[in-house]
């Protein structure tokens, strides 16, 4: 008798991940990019992707959540959270929706719901963990191409007690910033550069890709958005885009030169994303310090977020349920799409 399929989705602004459950266990993993500010066709062409790579997906229940409802494709919140849900209704087999508290709606109660359906992905993802991780109290730190979200947990429990986006702002939960789209003048206002500290210039001349380019650190599998300017996402491109932020050219440095200045905008935000983190840690017993679980496409810089006496645990290895039969390289892509393979890991556990 063949094990039961189930996928998990999440459906954010600009990419869209999902993953193949096979007896509640992870054997294939996908992320795709889907700019939906720009239109619903996009997530149609997504989903036509998804059935190709997936066959049988029409008929196996589906696990869902979202970010996407905040593009300004939708005239509100509310009105993105239906249009997603209506359109995935037509497209899949009765999809669930994750609604935090509230548990699991259907399509057509996916109005009701809205306000717990909307960006509720990093919940399911801090639940999965806190239930995989019962014996344990720690942060999920899950740096992705846009954002990064810090959620402590602790024995079984995600104890905060945020719930919107504004709120999860306030407490320092989400950080607008990510390793592949923030621009480069969101992530500091001034820059070392030949000794001296120079201003950055507010244009969206580069990202954060551009400077993990350069590390050598950001997967070229997970740099799916173009670049700044549209043009090459090479190594002369990133320099060429990083020069423009202090009104230089790439032939005003060699390479040498501008990798360390790549290493510099890398420092900046490692010291916002430890200074974010301090004020979740600062929230919590002390016990919460001592586990960072890291997903996400950034989550190479997770070990430098590390206090003294602390783990780091990665998600896709050590905490989503892999089958023996996983496609290569799953488990990575499990840690970058955190957030479908939690919803559809909870939908499993919660369906037996």
């Amino acid at each position: 008798m063949a094990e039961p399929q189930l996928f998990g989705w999440d459906v954010g602004g600009a990419h869209v991940k999902a993953c193949r459950l096979v007896g509640a266990r992870v054997l294939d993993v996908a992320q795709w990019p889907c700019p939906l500010w720009q239109g619903t066709e996009h997530l149609e062409h997504v989903l036509a992707q998804a059935a190709a790579r997936w066959p049988g997906l029409a008929h196996a229940p589906h696990a869902v959540t979202m970010t996407g409802e905040m593009v300004d494709l939708f005239e509100h919140r509310e009105h993105g959270v239906q249009r997603i849900a209506a359109l995935l209704a037509g497209a899949l087999h009765a999809p669930r929706f994750f609604a935090g508290d509230a548990g699991w709606c259907e399509a057509a109660q996916a109005g009701r719901h809205w306000m717990q359906i909307a960006s509720a992905n990093w919940l399911a993802t801090a639940r999965h963990v806190a239930r995989a991780l019962p014996q344990s109290a720690g942060v999920l730190v899950d740096i992705g191409s846009t954002t990064t979200d810090l959620i402590a947990f602790a024995f079984g429990r995600v104890p905060t007690a945020s719930r919107s986006d504004v709120q999860r702002l306030a407490r320092s939960e989400l950080v607008y910033q990510g390793v592949v789209r923030t621009p480069l003048c969101g992530v500091a206002r001034r820059v070392p550069w030949r000794g001296e500290r120079v201003n950055v210039m507010n244009e969206l001349f580069a990202t954060t890709a551009d400077v993990y380019r350069l590390t050598g650190e950001l997967d070229p599998a997970h740099d799916q958005q173009p670049s700044a300017d549209h043009a090459a996402k090479d190594a002369a491109g990133s320099r060429a885009r990083l020069a423009r932020m202090i009104g230089l050219d790439a032939r005003d440095a060699d390479d040498a030169e501008w990798l360390d200045f790549a290493r510099a905008w890398r420092s900046l935000q490692l010291a916002e994303l430890r200074s974010q983190l301090d004020h979740v840690l600062a929230a919590q017993p002390r016990e919460a310090a001592l586990l960072l679980v890291g997903a996400g496409c950034g989550a190479f810089l997770v070990p430098e977020l590390l206090s003294a006496g602390a783990t780091a645990l990665d998600y896709g290895r050590d905490v989503a349920p892999l089958h023996p039969a996983a496609a290569p390289g799953a488990a990575r892509w499990a840690g970058v799409c955190a957030p479908a393979v939690a919803v559809a890991a909870l939908l499993a556990e919660d369906l037996r």
